[in-house]
């Protein structure tokens, strides 16, 4: 009976000893919480896509508190998240310029193909068959891997291409890093001016396989007061710290497909089919 007794009180006083040292290092090794960071992420979307630079969203909850980021970083969240932010950190919430996916091609249906592809129905697995059914190796393969990464309805397949609708776009970025043809950008919207193509094919030979791509005739050069625009490997590029969006460069393109990061192109495709050459 003694023996059961010491063994009982044995194991009540290493319980109590065990229990005072959990105690005292919880005191220790205890990590001091920022309550305006858990505040900052009640107002952050949660979407931790990584838009903003930063792994997820407590990251960016973290960096606004110690003020290493802007109220405005939240690309999802938006004014109303940034002004909710400001708030809190005491500031006034800067307008940001709105962020929008592009798609720099708008060949689609009107590209040629050099076979049929009836297998998954995914631009990743439409690549890695003979790179693709496309003649032209820089265009949008329209299988819509961008549509299924993206949690806000704002990209769509129409005639073949991806087509970016701005009012939904959140600018997260999940569509640039899903293209396997690396076609898609963030820009800004509506001041960017675009050119839709990214193919650096010779005029001579892409004429032969899309109707619509930038056959590199310089017209858009020679229209652009500012010299913001060149012609590089056969394709126009803009200096986007010469441009001031004037659209002279658009007017002037024979293909019609010069135009703002905010356009929807669903309907103009149809009067492109006419103007184009």
């Amino acid at each position: 009976m003694t023996g059961i007794l010491s063994a009982i009180l044995t194991l009540g006083l290493l319980g109590l000893l065990f229990g005072l040292l959990l105690a005292v290092s919880s005191k220790i090794f205890s990590v001091e919480r920022d309550e305006k960071a858990d505040r900052i992420s009640e107002c952050l979307p949660g979407a931790n896509c990584g838009a903003c630079g930063f792994a997820g969203c407590s990251n960016l909850a973290a960096a606004i508190s110690e003020g290493k980021a802007e109220v405005n970083s939240c690309r999802v969240g938006g004014t109303e998240c940034a002004e909710k932010i400001a708030d809190i950190m005491g500031v006034k919430a800067e307008a940001a310029a709105k962020i929008t996916a592009y798609v720099k091609c708008r060949g689609g249906d009107r590209a040629k193909r050099k076979f049929n592809y009836d297998g998954i129905r995914d631009c990743v697995a439409a690549s890695k068959v003979a790179g693709g059914p496309l003649e032209c190796s820089y265009g949008c393969l329209g299988f819509g891997t961008c549509v299924s990464v993206c949690e806000y309805n704002a990209i769509r397949i129409e005639k073949g291409v991806a087509i970016v609708h701005a009012e939904n776009c959140k600018a997260c970025g999940k569509c640039v890093k899903a293209c396997p043809r690396h076609i898609i950008s963030l820009q800004k919207d509506p001041k960017d001016i675009n050119i839709s193509c990214s193919s650096h094919l010779k005029g001579i030979y892409l004429r032969k396989i899309c109707d619509i791509g930038c056959l590199g005739c310089s017209l858009c050069a020679k229209a652009c007061p500012n010299g913001a625009i060149t012609i590089e490997d056969n394709l126009a590029q803009i200096d986007r710290e010469k441009c001031v969006s004037c659209g002279a460069c658009v007017k002037v393109c024979p293909r019609h497909l010069i135009s703002d990061a905010s356009e929807s192109f669903s309907e103009e495709i149809k009067s492109e089919k006419e103007g184009s050459i």
